[in-house]
């Protein structure tokens, strides 16, 4: 992989992560760097995955890939938001 491909991923990553983020109602406290992790991953699964099932090799934008994507990323950032509410919740108990 050349260092533009990896630097492409991570925009796309960026930008998968936000709208995941943006689909999701009220306020996600987590971290720019993490929204960006979770759609890198969320980017690369959905790739993998349409892949498999035949869905990506369509002419011109792969319109069913990027919402397999962004929906990837939203159940990401959704269950990192409730992990990590969970985690403030209790150490706040103790």
């Amino acid at each position: 992989m050349t260092i533009g491909g990896i630097i492409s991923a991570l925009v796309v990553g960026l930008i998968i992560g936000a709208l995941g983020r943006l689909v999701l109602p009220g306020r996600q406290s987590i971290p720019v760097w993490l929204t960006m992790a979770i759609g890198v991953a969320a980017a690369l699964l959905g790739t993998v995955i349409a892949r498999a099932v035949g869905m990506a090799d369509t002419a011109g934008i792969d319109w069913t890939e990027l919402a397999l994507q962004i929906a990837l990323a939203a159940a990401g950032v959704a269950a990192t938001v409730g992990i990590m509410g969970r985690r403030s919740a209790t150490s706040s108990r103790i």
